[in-house]
Order: C-alpha cells, then structure tokens, then sequence
C-alpha cells in the first residue's frame, strides 16, 4: 500500500504540480511548482523501490526520511508567506501522520528482518565414507538407540515403536533437552529420514543415505540435517547443541562412527581404542557394536 500511495503521490507532483501547490495552500510559482517535480520523482523512485522489495526495510526507511524532508519544507513554508495557513495546516498534519506509519513498517520490517536473521534453519550436509556394507552400516543407524555412541551432544535415543522415539540432548549452560521425534522415510540399505514432532525445543529433521562407494570402498554415508529454531536468540542458542559451527560437529560425529563401525571403538589421540564410545559415559572395553540387538564384532 505505501509502493501505490507513493507511485499515486508522485504522479500527481510530476504531472500536475501547480494543483498540488494549490491544494496544499502554497503559491503557484515556476520554483514551487519545480520543487514539487523533484519531490515527485523521489516518491516515484520510493513507490518502485518498494514494490520490488515489499518485505525489505531500506526502500520504506527512505521514504522516512523523505517525510522529514517534506515535514522541514511545509514548516518553512509557513514562515515564507502562504496562499492558505489552513491548507498547509492540514497538508503538514496528513504528511505527520503518513510519517508516523512509514516509521512504524519501517521499524516492523527491521525487527522481522533481524529475528529471520537470528532464526534461519542450521542447514548442514556431510558425508563420509566407511569401509563397511550398505546393509551393515544401515542396520546400526536404523536402531536409534545405537546414535548417542558416536553423536556427542546425545545423551539417549529410546525407541518407542517401530515409528516413533525419544530423544535426550545435552543443551546449553548444563541444560537437558528432550523431544519425540518419528520416521518419516525407511528405504531398507538405502535412505532413512525423521523429524521431530510438534512441541520440540529445537524443530528439526534429518535424512541419511546409504550408497555403495566406489571401487568396493565400503559405504558412502551422506547425511542432512536441518534444524529450524522458532522463538529467537534462546531458540537459536538451543539449536545450536552441535556446537558453535555445526558441520565441523557433525563431521566429528561421522569420523566417529566410521571408526566405530570399522574397529569396534574410537581411535583417541593416544592410539587406544575405547569400544562403545559415549562422551558422557566411561568407555566399556569389552562392549561390541550392536546391530539390531545382536552382536557383531568386526
């Protein structure tokens, strides 16, 4: 509505000026009537910008600051000598008032632009690949329970069914978040996708593919997540649980797996391995991985 009111509004200032000087109570001369041209052709510039971008508030800001322009003018006018003081009175009230709106959608479209800065879906994709079958590695993700082993921020993962499961997180400042989650996606050896469901802390959903490497190489294991924070700074500080930069996180996490799933344990920087790695649990030494409630030792 402002783009049309500032197309209409600069319209009428380029074509007909010397009505304009009139309606507003100012005397019809060649400089007034230029003055209104060039006033004109700003809210035509304002009226396009605008329109093009209607969700964007630098285009709505200049028209602020074109009101003001306009607001200085109409007072000079008053000391200037005028053809009518109750025309330029109202003109200078009509101009105050659309001021006041151009400034509250101004400042309204600022704040939505810094909260979809704050709020913008973490997006992460990583792969890796892992000297083992398809079939092998699909089977340990497929039960759930089996991902706190190698994803640090989880605590837990219980299986409810064969559809749905709780999820435990580690979250800032010592907190707990817990949400349920469901599958949405379960292609056998292939592709295995979730997401949480309604009233979760941090919203969110994932997909995780299984395809043959080249050459026999094991398995290239490709996974996406996407997290989508609703409520702002805290909201955005919660979805963060993979750490300040989540890809470097998850990468973290698939280097563990892979040396899970290869040599039964996690390779520390001290060359021991600890089976059934879990960073917030001591390392058992005798612990298998565990594919489905049987024991597999590589």
């Amino acid at each position: 509505m402002l783009g049309y009111f500032s197309l209409a509004l600069g319209l009428s200032e380029v074509a007909a000026s010397a009505q304009v000087a009139t309606l507003i109570g100012l005397k019809n001369r060649s400089r007034t009537r230029n003055l209104l041209r060039l006033l004109g052709l700003r809210e035509l510039v304002s009226g396009l910008s605008i329109l093009a971008k209607p969700d964007a508030a630098g285009p709505v800001w200049s028209r602020v600051a074109g009101d003001a322009i306009d607001l200085g003018l109409l007072g000079a006018a008053f000391s200037n000598g005028v053809k009518s003081r109750s025309k330029l009175g109202f003109a200078t009230t009509a101009v105050s008032c659309v001021t006041a709106l151009d400034a509250y959608v101004a400042a309204r479209l600022s704040r939505n632009g810094t909260i979809q800065k704050l709020v913008d879906p973490i997006h992460v994709v990583r792969s890796v690949t892992i000297n083992r079958s398809p079939e092998f590695v699909y089977q340990f993700w497929r039960k759930l329970e089996n991902l706190p082993r190698f994803m640090a921020h989880l605590e837990s993962v219980t299986e409810e069914d064969e559809r749905t499961s709780v999820w435990r997180a580690k979250g800032p400042a010592g907190m707990t978040v817990e949400w349920r989650a469901e599958i949405t996606l379960d292609q056998e050896n292939e592709r295995l996708a979730w997401r949480s469901l309604d009233g979760a802390s941090v919203p969110n959903r994932g997909v995780v593919c299984f395809k043959p490497a080249p050459g026999g190489r094991g398995t290239e294991l490709i996974v996406e997540l996407r997290y989508d924070p609703p409520g702002g700074m805290l909201s955005s500080a919660l979805a963060k649980l993979l750490g300040e930069e989540p890809g470097q996180q998850i990468m973290g996490d698939l280097r563990r797996l892979k040396q899970v799933l290869e040599t039964g344990g996690v390779v520390h920087s001290d060359a021991s391995i600890h089976r059934g790695f879990h960073a917030g649990r001591p390392p058992a030494q005798d612990e298998a991985i565990t594919v489905l409630g049987r024991s597999d030792a590589p």
